[in-house]
């Protein structure tokens, strides 16, 4: 009786081995099942729980800027399986990924969806490190070039508004964009969409003290125009933009701050038509881009 069962147990035990494989086997199949649903959770799992998410940037332009100029900060890219419909924005997009050692995964479009918050994706998403802000220390080389064009940014909070800034500021050369450390939205990927690419071409400078900045550059030279509907502003055209110069845009809401205000050197506003019916004021992005250009264009 008991060889009868040392027996018995001996054919089980080599049954139980004999299905350890394919269990493995199993087992490997279902993750890679994961994978291929929600690769976010996956490479998310593969990071160390210490560190804060890696964001993910989404849209075409956004993505190339990031992979050629900080392609060291790119981790994982996701493009949207097309069923062999090939997009030359993609395969460009994928070949340079490849070329920089980045790992390419295909995904739905749903999934690029989730993977970002946003339906806009263009059929692509890059997982990659933000791009850091400039310390407020850079400012004091800059601010020694003759033709600096600084544009300063207060309370600026929505990141369409901020992106869509920064484009204009990059579209038209300026020197660097200066934002109040914990009053601003950051460098955020619908930033940098809205942005296309512009996030990755022109400084952004954190300051802890905005009207602390604004003394600091009158120091070295710079003449600081506000933008403000005010009696005492004077309009857009006829100002001297031919020194080094900063543009201080306020929010839509408030305009600028008391402080910030009184710091700059002269009031200026953009000139609309006596319309009664037109609207009262612009859209600080908007607004944004017509001082730039005006500016640029006197010059």
């Amino acid at each position: 009786m008991t060889t009868q069962k040392l027996t018995t147990q001996k054919l089980t035990t080599q049954k139980l081995t004999t299905q350890k494989p394919f269990a493995q086997k199993s087992a490997q199949k279902s993750a890679q099942k994961s994978l291929n649903k929600n690769p976010k959770k996956v490479f998310q799992k593969n990071q160390k729980s210490k560190k804060p998410s890696i964001p993910y940037f989404y849209g075409i332009h956004a993505i190339k800027a990031i992979l050629n100029t900080r392609p060291m900060d790119a981790k994982a890219l996701f493009i949207q399986n097309r069923d062999h419909h090939h997009n030359d924005n993609h395969d460009e997009i994928v070949a340079l990924a490849t070329s920089l050692g980045v790992s390419v995964q295909t995904a739905q479009k749903d999934t690029l969806t989730e993977l970002c918050g946003s339906p806009q994706h263009q059929g692509v998403v890059l997982a990659a490190r933000s791009c850091p802000m400039l310390d407020e220390s850079e400012l004091d080389g800059l601010a020694q070039q003759d033709d600096a064009v600084f544009l300063v940014l207060d309370q600026i909070t929505d990141p369409h508004n901020f992106g869509a800034c920064l484009r204009t500021a990059s579209a038209m050369g300026v020197t660097a964009v200066i934002v109040p450390r914990h009053q601003s939205v950051g460098l955020t990927p619908t930033v940098a969409k809205v942005s296309v690419g512009g996030a990755e071409s022109v400084p952004v400078v954190a300051v802890t003290n905005l009207a602390r900045c604004l003394q600091k550059l009158k120091t070295a030279g710079v003449f600081v125009f506000g933008t403000a509907l005010d009696e005492t502003a004077t309009p857009l055209q006829m100002c001297d933009f031919g020194t080094k110069i900063a543009i201080v845009m306020g929010s839509e809401a408030d305009g600028m701050r008391r402080l910030t205000g009184e710091l700059c050197d002269m009031l200026v506003y953009v000139p609309m038509t006596d319309n009664p019916n037109r609207p009262q004021s612009l859209n600080v992005s908007v607004a944004t881009g017509m001082v730039l250009w005006e500016v640029f264009r006197a010059r």
